[in-house]
Parts: C-alpha cells; sequence; structure tokens
C-alpha cells in the first residue's frame, strides 16, 4: 500500500549553519500511530513544521497521499490536522464557535453535524458553550485537537500531546487517540513520555542530531533490543563460576555472592530465567534471591542516543 505521508532526503538549515535535519527519509503507513522520539532539539518539531509548511525546507521531497507539498501546498495542508504543542487559541472564544472557524478556514462549509460529532469524540460537546478560558488544561488541549480535526484530515500531528497534563488526563487522551486511529485517521506524535509510545505506537522512530537512527515496529524493536537481566542472591558464595556455567552469559560479582544474567529478549526463548534456575538447581548451586528486570522502551532509547553521543 502506497504511503500516506512519504519524506525523502529532508534537509533543513538554518541562516546560522545549524542543521537541524540530515537527510531524513520516512514513510507512514495509512491508519498507523507512529511515535517520534528525540532528545530536545533532535528536530522533531522541524520535520513537522517542514511537512505542514511552517518551515521551508532546503532540501528534499514531501508528499502527503500524493500531493506534493512544494508543489501544492494548499492542497497538502488540507489533507493534515496539526496539534501543537503550545496553547494557541483565543481565550475569549466559544469551544464550538472557535472550532468551527477552524473548519472554515480551510475553505469546508458549515456543517454543525460534523463539529457536533467531533466536539462528542472528544467529551468537549457539554463544553460547547464555554470560553476557552473557563477550561482545565486537559480540556483546552482536546480544544486544539478538536479545532485540528475540524477540516476532517487524513494525518493528525499530535506535537507533546499530553504535556502538562496530569496522569489521569494523559490516559484518557490515549484512550481518545486510540479512537481516532480506529476511526482511520493516521497519527503522528511526539512525545517525551516513552510510555505514551509504549502504550499506543505502532511503529517508533528515534531522530537525533537531526537524523533518524532508526524506525521499526515496536514489537520488533523491543524484542530485538530490549534486554532481560536477573541478579541471583547466592546462598553461599563462590570463588568462580562452575564449568556447567560457562557457555552463559553470566557475571559473577567481586564478593563471589552474586550472579548478574543478562540476555536480550530474543535470547531469553532459549535461554529464559526458568533454564538458569535449573541448570543452578542441577549445579547444586542454592540461592536466596532472585530479581529480574525487562528493559522498557525507554531503557532502548536511553541507550540508542547515547550510543549515538559517544
Amino acid at each position: 500500500m502506497k504511503p500516506i505521508l512519504s519524506i525523502k532526503g529532508l534537509a533543513k538549515t538554518y541562516a546560522s549553519g545549524h542543521q537541524a535535519l540530515k537527510g531524513v527519509d520516512l514513510d507512514i503507513r495509512r491508519g498507523e500511530i507512529f511515535a517520534l522520539l528525540g532528545p530536545n532539539g533532535a528536530g522533531k518539531t522541524t520535520l513537522i513544521g517542514a511537512v505542514c509548511g511552517l518551515v521551508r525546507a532546503t532540501g528534499g521531497t514531501i508528499e502527503v497521499d500524493g500531493v506534493d507539498v512544494r508543489a501544492d501546498w494548499r492542497g497538502a495542508r488540507a489533507r493534515i490536522g496539526l496539534v501543537p504543542q503550545e496553547l494557541a487559541t483565543d481565550m475569549f472564544e466559544h469551544v464550538a464557535h472557535t472550532v468551527a472557524f477552524s473548519r472554515g478556514l480551510f475553505g469546508k462549509p458549515k456543517d454543525p453535524a460534523v463539529v457536533e460529532r467531533i466536539l462528542k469524540s472528544l467529551s468537549l460537546w457539554d463544553k460547547r458553550d464555554a470560553k476557552i478560558m473557563a477550561l482545565s488544561g486537559g480540556m483546552k488541549r482536546r480544544v486544539l485537537i478538536a479545532k485540528a480535526l475540524a477540516h476532517e484530515p487524513d494525518i493528525l500531528f499530535l506535537d507533546e500531546p499530553t504535556a502538562g497534563v496530569d496522569v489521569e488526563l494523559r490516559r484518557d487522551m490515549w484512550e481518545m487517540i486510540g479512537k481516532l486511529r480506529d476511526q482511520g485517521v493516521t497519527i503522528i506524535l511526539t512525545t517525551h513520555y516513552i510510555e505514551e509510545a509504549e502504550e499506543m505506537a505502532d511503529r517508533i522512530g528515534v531522530i537525533d542530531k537531526g537524523q533518524l537512527i532508526l524506525v521499526e515496529e515496536k514489537a520488533e524493536l523491543l524484542g530485538r533490543l530490549g534486554k532481560q537481566e536477573a541478579i541471583v542472591g547466592l546462598t553461599e558464595p563462590l570463588a568462580a563460576l562452575p564449568e556447567g556455567l560457562a557457555d552463559w552469559p553470566l557475571t559473577l560479582s567481586d564478593d563471589g555472592g552474586t550472579i548478574t544474567y543478562v540476555i536480550t529478549a530474543e535470547e531469553a526463548e532459549t535461554r529464559g530465567l526458568a533454564k538458569l534456575v535449573k541448570r543452578l538447581e542441577a549445579l547444586g548451586i542454592d540461592f536466596r534471591t532472585l530479581d529480574s528486570h525487562r528493559s522498557s522502551l525507554e531503557d532502548i532509547f536511553v541507550d540508542l542516543v547515547e550510543g549515538g553521543r559517544r
């Protein structure tokens, strides 16, 4: 299937000489949730700005559902909804009116039924006559999403969608974003909350210093780079690891009291923790404690970024 968004060789160099993007290639599939991760200054917002026509790229091409951004900016932008980081809207405006106004900005005819559907889907219908200034931070962010959806785009960009939102509202917004995907909207989000990407994304992209380090299915990434670490506290210290453990990736502590076992998620299928326990028992090695930890997406992200900066 042809990607809904195709980015080839995208580059951006500012007048200062700073290279914000360095030949980025990225295809986004129709109907997926794609999470773009990266530290501050990595190029996430510049990438979004280039796709949405807010930043003029210095190289490369961008096609939105087959429409070239440079050749037909309006046609491409009409297919995109953008939810920015900042709460940039008229605080004295009423909720329903500002959503309807956003629809009109893209040349869409008035359609109260569409506005009603969007507001109801975001739990904003009861607030339709309220002024934006009277809403909570979470509700204001929902209004931004409603404005971005007002012209019924195929792609929705969410730039740090839950920044400044409390944990409960963040969970509600995760559920809401999942429902939008179920309705056929392709969602691209940037986030500092790694658990947000781990919870929702189908694929993960990691960007650093203007370059994409990787793009991979979330499950495959966790399986390939995720690690399982176990620390076994021995009942009696060992002077050295016995020959029967020589083929296992184990490290004995200096005092001989603990064994550390680190394997990838793929290796865990053939050398899982249960098999290590059986081997220890077969060798007559008693242990008193067993602590296990599996790498999260955050662990992987930190390793990738720090590894790329060494």
